[in-house]
């Protein structure tokens, strides 16, 4: 409403041409249809064409797999279907560039989910004042001014506004972010909203930078193709692949090593996280010729006497399998493969008997990597989801990915790592890490 509003103020001495656009996702019944309906009298109250459109984002999020679409959460979908319909717009020529109204607030709420996540410095940009699509701009002219004076601007305009319910609900993180962590955050210092969108001010500048950087310095450094015998370089066996000569990696400063790697991962389409790219770093700088290590996403590095190779395709060997380890209720596991040391116990509600036994007790857990189609149910969440998922919305990808522990109990997990599991059968797990 307010980016509307001043926006429509300020239309002659800008020199815009108004449209108004409303998607209705599909969520929240009767509300979102007022919110459409609000929209659409304001727009005529203003004599603004209005654009509007409906889409049905939970069948999206849930998408069947055999189409090829991977599932997603309800914000992740919603966001998907929102800029499609945004860039169809500008496509079909209806709008030349469309404005959102991000504030300061959404920025500092954007840049700590990403902080939480384990992200890059490019994940601590946030969000971006402008983004450029092949059909036309994204612009978010109020993301330097904060919430509250987004409101005091419509009180003082005597505009109203609609309110979303879901923004209220703590299953979502960045609702968790915004009632529960800032607040507590913010007690420590009450500046950190402005800080965090400096730091993203910051990110965006560094990452500009390091962009055109690796622009002019990975064609001198990165070698398509595998070396041969007699000079030149060849692909082979239809796969991909890359080679950088260590001695000239290892005279350059670490942070243009781990981002000349991860560039070239990027490059064959694969994301190296910290862990993969320090694997690749280690085995350029101090691993021998014929070592090689394997990764997620089928990229690859291998050692040879002058170069580091990165390749993209099916693995060439079979993976060392993950160990399980065992343990009764209660009791305590210890797991060196993941770090960790479970203690397990049992809720007082759920002890029974004379003999004060616990109905929980006296079964075995066990301790393991995930697997595909295992399911978990979160805490405060309406049914099981599953892991797959909940590593997706944890943004956990590559090396970290693909050894991610969970404690069974009869079929059910009872904890995962990174999240708060509905108890089962009564059973409480506290995990430490192993020394």
């Amino acid at each position: 409403m307010a980016l509307l509003r001043v926006l429509a103020e300020q239309r002659v001495a800008l020199g815009l041409v108004l449209h108004v656009a409303h998607l209705h996702h599909g969520l929240r019944g009767a509300e979102a249809d007022g919110d459409l309906e609000f929209c659409r009298a304001l727009a005529a109250d203003l004599e603004l064409p209005f654009h509007e459109e409906r889409v049905d984002t939970a069948t999206e999020a849930k998408a069947n797999p055999e189409s090829g679409k991977k599932t997603e959460s309800l914000e992740e979908a919603a966001r998907r279907l929102r800029y499609g319909w945004f860039r169809g717009l500008m496509a079909k020529d209806e709008v030349d560039a469309v404005a959102t109204a991000h504030t300061l607030d959404d920025q500092a709420e954007t840049v700590l989910a990403k902080f939480l996540r384990g992200a890059w410095t490019e994940g601590l940009s946030g969000i971006h004042s402008v983004v450029q699509f092949p059909e036309g701009r994204i612009l978010r002219p109020l993301v330097g001014v904060t919430r509250a004076e987004v409101e005091g601007y419509l009180k003082e305009l005597g505009q109203e506004w609609r309110d979303d319910s879901s923004n209220r609900h703590l299953t979502f993180t960045r609702n968790r972010i915004r009632h529960e962590l800032l607040p507590l955050l913010e007690t420590w210092n009450p500046r950190l909203r402005e800080h965090l969108a400096q730091m993203a001010e910051l990110a965006r500048d560094e990452e500009a930078w390091w962009e055109a950087e690796l622009a002019r310095i990975a064609p001198q450094l990165l070698l398509r193709g595998r070396a041969v015998r007699g000079g030149g370089r060849a692909a082979g066996d239809g796969i991909s692949g890359i080679s950088i000569d260590v001695s000239r990696l290892a005279a350059l400063p670490v942070a243009l090593q781990r981002r000349l790697l991860r560039f070239a991962a990027e490059s064959l389409g694969a994301r190296a996280d910290f862990a993969a790219t320090e694997a690749l770093r280690g085995l350029a700088l101090r691993g021998r010729a014929g070592q090689k290590r394997e990764l997620a996403q089928g990229l690859r590095g291998e050692r040879t006497a002058r170069e580091l190779g990165l390749r993209v395709g099916p693995a060439t060997g079979a993976e060392t399998p993950v160990p399980e380890y065992t343990g009764s209720v209660p009791g305590e596991i210890l797991g060196p493969a993941f770090g960790l040391r479970l203690e397990m116990g049992v809720e007082v509600e759920a002890r029974g008997g004379a003999d004060g036994r616990s109905l929980a007790g006296g079964r075995q857990a066990r301790l393991r990597n995930w697997k595909p189609g295992d399911r978990v149910r979160l805490r405060h969440a309406s049914g099981p989801r599953k892991v797959k998922e909940v590593l997706e919305r944890l943004k956990v990808t590559g090396t970290g990915r693909a050894l991610w522990p969970v404690l069974e109990v009869d079929g059910a997990i009872v904890w995962m790592r990174g999240v708060e599991v509905e108890p089962e059968h009564g059973i409480v797990v506290v995990a430490s890490a192993l020394e």
